[in-house]
């Protein structure tokens, strides 16, 4: 387990304050925005334990996003999209601590390289690109076409300068005896990645971005998913944790990965901040009532 404990500065944040005060301007200094300050002190969160699947729960608002933000900023994990900040922000991860686990020989562990965080954003950004790329490709691909039929049946192309050499490479191509019409085109156009649903395609891009050895943080990996892609990728985190040398720090409201077996899940909807099961969350609770009160439409023949 690469990442052990995390320490939140609470009890340092009314000193944070004034410190980038007086920075802005001396004695009349003011602070736009104090992001993340007072999030987490009402909250009584001051420092979380892991383990190798950890869970933040909790609604809109309730910090779950924040604490994997701070944690990727302090780490210094990869990431790609942006985040919501503030001029407080960064001196705020600054002086969160963290220490790391012990490997089998008892040595301290570093951050893998390759550990990143990744955002439901990062997904949609893969999707609209893959689509974007087919779209390119498909107006290529009209393109290429028309240049196998003039390179394959016009006139030969002449050597005049060294800007001629491509469209001969291109004509040789095209008049080769082993390579045919559709070759040629996917040859200079590119091929179009197969495109499933919206849900099967984040599950893919998991299945492509996940590596062994490695620490995630994932920000409700679940958006756009089925309850079904869902339990798939459930399933894919417990056995890369438990299999491939992989930690998780995973914010979600989604019963299905929070019923991962051994996951420590945080619930930041309580007051002070607890550690529960998945089956006590009040999140959880709502689908069992509402699946209860409905219970004979799923049990009459």
């Amino acid at each position: 387990m690469y990442l052990e404990k995390f320490v939140l500065p609470i009890n340092k944040e009314e000193k944070l304050i004034d410190t980038l005060m007086k920075k802005n301007a001396g004695p009349w200094g003011y602070v736009d925005n104090e992001y993340p300050c007072g999030l987490f002190l009402k909250k009584g969160l001051s420092e979380i334990n892991f383990a190798k699947i950890t869970v933040f729960c909790g609604g809109n608002g309730s910090g779950k996003s924040t604490l994997l933000n701070l944690i990727t900023e302090k780490l210094g994990l990869k990431r790609v999209s942006p985040y919501n900040s503030s001029e407080m922000f960064g001196i705020y991860a600054q002086n969160c601590k963290f220490s790391l686990g012990f490997d089998d020989d008892g040595d301290r562990y570093r951050i893998p390289n390759g550990s990143r965080i990744i955002t439901s954003d990062d997904i949609f950004d893969y999707m609209l690109t893959v689509r974007t790329n087919n779209d390119e490709i498909s107006e290529n691909k009209e393109e290429a076409k028309e240049e196998w039929g003039r390179l394959r049946f016009g006139k030969a192309i002449k050597i005049k300068s060294i800007d001629d050499y491509e469209d001969i490479r291109l004509q040789v191509l095209a008049r080769s005896k082993s390579v045919s019409r559709r070759q040629f085109i996917r040859r200079t156009a590119g091929s179009e990645i197969k495109l499933n649903s919206n849900g099967e395609t984040a599950l893919n891009y998991f299945n492509k971005m996940l590596k062994n050895d490695t620490l995630y943080c994932l920000d409700e990996p679940e958006n756009s998913m089925s309850p079904k892609m869902q339990l798939e990728l459930a399933e894919t985190i417990g056995e890369m944790a438990r299999y491939c040398g992989c930690q998780f720090i995973i914010a979600t409201h989604s019963p299905f990965l929070l019923s991962m077996p051994g996951a420590r899940i945080y619930d930041l909807d309580s007051e002070p901040t607890e550690i529960k099961e998945w089956w006590e969350l009040e999140n959880t609770k709502t689908y069992f009532e509402f699946f209860e009160k409905n219970r004979r439409l799923f049990t009459e023949i």
